[in-house]
């Protein structure tokens, strides 16, 4: 095979596909788009990838790391647009091409820096994405706290937008699905909150549960319309209970984040819901706050995708940690979790697998020891990192 001026390929890699890996392989990218695949020997002029691995570019569907630098500390407010270059920086070094924003979709007196600033960041990372400043493709993910007074006002005033590929409903009433330990949840603000007192706590509890009892099942219903009035997938977050499961399949219900139970896992997966669950939860092997390890939701076949939630990094490392600790899972399926299954499960039907026709979002990565490197970037065919 002779190259024209308009190719790129890639070869002697392991290119890892939707279904197998080829041990010694090349992939030829035409106008950003994946034109051929083959085993072997490369053709002349292929740049070399020295045996390293060629996968798809990461896509990550949950990911609030964009608030570490909007406020990188308590009461510190960075320029928006400055923030999220930085944010998108940081995840295509990680592998991310693909990434949906995840915005909180509320407003708490007294709770964060970052709560009702979601329009206000929207407009940035459209800003960002208009002048060509961005490495990864970008979209949104509303997260919507249910009980919240604001909450249907504030996502009514984003689901329009073409960019927005997925809303979550939200419930941190204490008490229930992540929290139904409300010691845990105290725990929490105290430490994220620099230090609360009982007493305050006490005050933001009774507040919290006096809204879940005004505003939740009017709003639920309400954003639950929207979703549909935009076409909108919906995902669940953090489903425990039996009743959690009948109500993720009677709102129709795409993508299920964080359960918390292996009994909800079971219930979503047989009503053919995809489970999403963090990828550190695989790094550290269990939960920061004691629910069901993704790693026992591997083993019994229920996991379906990982997000790096709050450690962009994690995403890549955890996906390739899977086929080391699961054995029934080989190396295909395992970066499928973090490529092929996220894309299908918002509709990006024209990525997230190395195939031809499907875009050249590329990630060439080198193994040092236990330790994923991201050696190269491409996204639409161009190098990005």
């Amino acid at each position: 095979m002779a190259l024209s001026n308009s190719e790129n390929v890639i070869g002697n890699a392991r290119v890892v596909l939707a279904d197998r890996v080829i041990e010694q392989g090349w992939v030829a990218v035409v106008n950003g788009q994946i034109a051929a695949i083959g085993e072997g020997k490369s053709p002349a002029g292929s740049e070399d990838a020295a045996g390293d691995l060629i996968m798809p570019g990461l896509i990550e569907l949950h990911t609030d790391h964009l608030e570490a630098h909007f406020v990188p500390r308590p009461k510190v407010f960075w320029d928006p647009i400055a923030a999220v270059i930085s944010y998108d920086g940081q995840l295509a070094t990680a592998g991310i091409t693909t990434v949906l924003d995840s915005l909180r979709v509320w407003s708490e007196e007294g709770t964060s820096d970052v709560e009702g600033r979601a329009a206000m960041l929207a407009d940035a990372i459209g800003s960002a994405r208009d002048g060509g400043l961005l490495r990864a493709d970008h979209f949104l993910h509303l997260r919507c706290e249910i009980p919240m007074p604001t909450v249907v006002r504030e996502a009514s005033e984003l689901a329009g937008r073409p960019d927005v590929r997925l809303m979550s409903l939200m419930d941190h009433t204490p008490g229930q699905r992540q929290f139904r330990d409300e010691g845990k949840l105290r725990d929490y603000y105290r430490g994220k909150g620099g230090g609360r007192t009982d007493a305050e706590l006490d005050i933001l509890f009774e507040r919290r549960f006096a809204y879940q009892k005004a505003y939740a099942s009017d709003n639920l219903r309400e954003i639950i319309a929207l979703a549909r009035k935009h076409n909108v997938p919906l995902a669940s977050h953090d489903d425990t209970t039996e009743e959690n499961v009948a109500d993720a399949i009677k709102d129709r219900i795409s993508v299920a984040e964080f359960p918390t139970t292996i009994e909800a896992a079971r219930g979503l997966h047989q009503a053919g819901i995809c489970i999403l669950m963090g990828a550190p939860n695989v790094v550290r092997g269990g939960s920061h706050s004691g629910n069901i390890a993704a790693l026992d939701l591997a083993r019994d076949g229920l996991l379906d995708i990982l997000s790096s939630d709050y450690v962009p990094s994690s995403l890549l490392l955890g996906a390739l940690q899977l086929p080391q600790r699961v054995p029934s899972i080989d190396l295909a399926a395992a970066v499928r979790t973090v490529t092929k299954a996220p894309a299908e499960a918002v509709g990006l039907s024209d990525r997230g697998e190395i195939a031809p026709g499907k875009r050249a979002d590329l990630i060439r990565v080198h193994i040092a020891g236990a330790v994923p490197v991201v050696r190269s970037v491409w996204r639409e065919g161009m190098r990005v990192a």
